[in-house]
């Protein structure tokens, strides 16, 4: 079962923080040059597939187990026919972790000594803990989840190359992309990233990226790459301007141009109105 493999990261995990952490009080060492705006080169054409050397949807090729490859499949069919299926940002629900990585808009990065911080133009900020500390015994779980992070010096040459994180304590629902590549409900994922600047261009950030999740067969590794932005542009993001998303219930309907309700699929029957007749009365 694969869920044996999430309870095996987990006391690998367990271990790996009692090596991580900033460097021993006095022991200087140099952070990479990760300071910067960073962008994802491809967000807004044709899509944001989590696996970016894939297509989206069943492109991608998810190792989901059965169960889950119906769920992803039934997802599908309902944006085929006008709904959103499994992507909850339609509901201006958090993207969380990993998606929030594919960088649908651009995200600042701020080295510290205590964390390594991610500032997100169209979510919260994200902070990766690098002081030593352990997992938390009681934090409320969250979409974006809990992270504690190391650098590594791999070269030995007195100056950290990559910054090792890994992720837990989720809150859900989540998806991987739009398409609705679904997380499984229980919210036990782990996801471990290597962060490293491209050798032979500095201003190519890589980001492998592995998610442990039971909704999946196997881990699953992509490797996600953003491009320094050298002149930072920023705008401001509000989840609901000009969203002609309405949800009323468990129905989806949509805004026309004149303000007007409308269904979002064929055939969908309209809200209950009982008491705006009860009202008129």
């Amino acid at each position: 079962m694969f869920q044996n493999a999430i309870k095996a990261a987990v006391l690998v995990g367990a271990a790996w923080t009692a090596t991580a952490g900033a460097p021993a009080i006095g022991e200087r060492m140099t952070y990479p040059d990760f300071e910067s705006q960073w962008r994802n080169p491809t967000a807004g054409r044709g899509g944001n597939p989590w696996d970016p050397a894939k297509p989206m949807g069943l492109g991608q090729q998810a190792p989901l187990t059965p169960e889950y490859q119906a769920i992803f499949e039934a997802s599908l069919r309902d944006q085929a026919k006008g709904g959103q299926g499994n992507n909850y940002q339609a509901a201006c629900v958090l993207s969380g972790m990993p998606r929030i990585m594919s960088l649908a808009g651009p995200m600042e990065m701020l080295v510290q000594q205590i964390h390594t911080l991610m500032i997100f133009q169209n979510a919260l900020p994200r902070r990766i803990y690098t002081d030593g500390r352990d997992w938390p015994k009681s934090t409320e779980p969250s979409f974006q989840g809990y992270s504690i992070g190391k650098w590594i010096d791999q070269d030995g040459d007195g100056r950290f190359d990559v910054l090792e994180a890994e992720t837990r304590n989720f809150a859900g629902p989540r998806a991987l992309e739009s398409s609705g590549l679904p997380l499984h409900t229980d919210n036990q994922t782990i996801v471990k990233e290597r962060l490293f600047l491209d050798k032979s261009n500095p201003d190519i950030l890589h980001n492998e990226i592995t998610t442990i999740d039971n909704a999946f067969t196997r881990p699953w590794t992509v490797d996600k790459q953003y491009v320094r932005e050298r002149k930072a542009r920023w705008s401001e993001y509000y989840c609901r301007e000009s969203d002609t998303q309405v949800f009323i219930g468990k129905e989806q309907y949509l805004l026309s141009a004149d303000g007007k309700l409308m269904p979002a699929s064929k055939d969908q029957p309209p809200p209950d109105l009982r008491y705006f007749g009860q009202s008129q009365r």
